[in-house]
């Protein structure tokens, strides 16, 4: 159990083009899998490891983040003492802009991070989609004496230019990529493990110098002089950077190999809690190689497709390929492949929507067609 350790996780902190997916929640709070959002693996990972001091760093659009994890009760941190904690950009001046980067985010929590009482801390984006035993990870960093212990993939996930990368040196030391050309050495998964001592010396140098990048302006520069160790994960992991990545990983969940290594019985996959009733397949409904939640009305085809809560499938409508969000409605002899339709989405009857698995269309929320 990490008790010793606190949990900061950034909510917002990348401006990746996901599209209408974006326009009114933070990267955080997108859907994912059926049922989640991007949040609660990260929250979980916290939670399966004893981790019971966790932030949340707000930015914009976050009110939809809020109504989802609320007290944080569904991941066992709505307590007296520690718990769940909520810090939005209040500490910003008014008209201030949106931080650049996750040390300009710990600057804007003024003493936040010096009041810290356990000795160690874990930075991450609340955006990654990985299922992290975070005890073994921590036990390498103190094996390691490292300064940093940065967890990094083998398997490239994300878009170079929106990705660091940390690549071993001959003397042993460990070279560190900002938003390369190409993808080269271990990809950085944006968690990192280190003291609350180094983090709160390196809050304050930031400050006085102005600086702003975890990354660019402290490992890169610094990494002759800070011990990095990466923890190599080898399990599966998912970071979206564009709407294509969103697209291609959330249709990996509906293979046999994902799930067993996403959903485990040891470090459970936790999120908010909604009863539903069971969804209706209707006579002449045909459901193939899909994902589907509770709670919904299916009347027509779905074949390859993620079918989130309460969503409508009308009689004689056909859906392939496609991620129907909350309480979307496809109308009766409705055609639909490759689409991805935001909550509340209506689809009226006879409609005919066609896009590519590359280039996804995305039904803005609250959208008719």
């Amino acid at each position: 159990m990490l008790t010793n350790l606190h949990a900061i996780i950034f909510t917002n902190q990348k401006s990746y083009n996901l599209g209408e997916l974006t326009d009114f929640r933070s990267m955080s709070s997108v859907p994912y899998g059926g049922r989640y959002r991007l949040i609660d693996f990260m929250l979980s990972n916290c939670a399966n490891a004893g981790v019971s001091n966790v932030a949340l760093v707000l930015q914009e659009n976050y009110q939809s983040l809020l109504d989802h994890v609320e007290s944080g009760k569904d991941w066992d941190l709505a307590r007296k003492k520690g718990g769940l904690r909520l810090l939005p950009p209040f500490s910003q001046k008014a008209g201030a802009r949106d931080p650049r980067g996750r040390m300009e985010s710990l600057i804007n929590l003024g003493n936040y991070v010096h009041e810290i009482k356990q000795d160690y801390v874990l930075l991450a984006d609340g955006d990654l989609v990985a299922n992290i035993d975070l005890e073994k990870v921590f036990a390498a960093h103190i094996e390691s004496g490292a300064d940093v212990t940065p967890i990094v993939s083998t398997s490239y996930h994300g878009q170079p230019l929106a990705t660091n990368y940390f690549v071993p040196m001959e003397d042993g030391t460990m070279d560190v990529l900002h938003n390369p050309d190409d993808a080269q050495g271990y990809e950085a998964l944006n968690v990192y493990i280190m003291s609350k001592q180094f983090l709160s010396d390196t809050v304050k140098y930031c400050k006085s110098h102005n600086l702003y990048s975890l990354v660019n302006h402290v490992l890169l520069p610094r990494r002759n002089e800070i011990k990095i160790v990466p923890y190599i994960f080898e399990g599966y992991a998912a970071r979206f950077t564009s709407v294509s990545d969103y697209f291609k990983d959330s249709m990996e969940i509906m293979k046999k190999e994902v799930i067993a290594d996403l959903f485990t019985i040891e470090r459970p996959v936790f999120s908010k809690d909604r009863t539903d009733a069971s969804t209706y397949y209707a006579p002449t409904s045909s459901v193939k190689n899909s994902v589907v939640a509770d709670g919904c009305i299916i009347e027509g085809t779905v074949e390859n497709s993620i079918i989130f809560r309460n969503v409508k499938i009308g009689k004689g409508a056909v859906v392939k390929n496609c991620i129907l969000m909350k309480d979307t409605e496809v109308g009766e002899n409705s055609i639909i492949s490759f689409i991805i339709a935001d909550k509340g989405s209506t689809m009226t009857p006879n409609t005919s929507l066609a896009a590519s698995k590359l280039y996804p269309l995305i039904l803005a929320k609250n959208s008719t067609i």
